[in-house]
């Protein structure tokens, strides 16, 4: 479930927080579906506070569903390259707006990641 994917193939500005909000919404509520039937489901959110990801781990879980954590850290002229190829942001993402997302992220500790279940298994 990825909330941009679904904006841009229905022609939605990927800035438009209100609209990304729904989608995500609708996205979960799908997603859930799709668990409570034993499939497997990715949310490719920016899931960026701990708060975030303990209620989809939470809500999941309560399906009975296994839940993995893929934390994936690029560095900043990584990420600047990926907007930079990928250039669906009207207007344009800037290297400021990266390094000022930065601050926003609450990466997992090493305690969080023991809530979730071990990739792959």
């Amino acid at each position: 479930m990825s909330a941009d994917a679904w904006m841009t193939a229905l022609d939605i500005n990927l800035w438009e927080a209100d609209v990304r909000s729904r989608v995500e919404a609708l996205q979960w509520s799908v997603a859930k579906d799709l668990l409570v039937a034993g499939m497997t489901v990715i949310i490719e959110w920016g899931t960026w506070a701990r708060t975030e990801r303990d209620q989809l781990r939470s809500e999941a879980r309560a399906l009975g569903a296994a839940v993995e954590l893929r934390f994936l850290d690029a560095s900043d002229d990584e990420l600047w390259r990926r907007i930079h190829a990928r250039d669906a942001e009207d207007p344009p993402v800037t290297r400021h707006d990266v390094a000022e997302w930065r601050t926003y992220l609450d990466r997992p500790t090493d305690a969080e990641l023991a809530l979730f279940d071990t990739p792959g298994s």
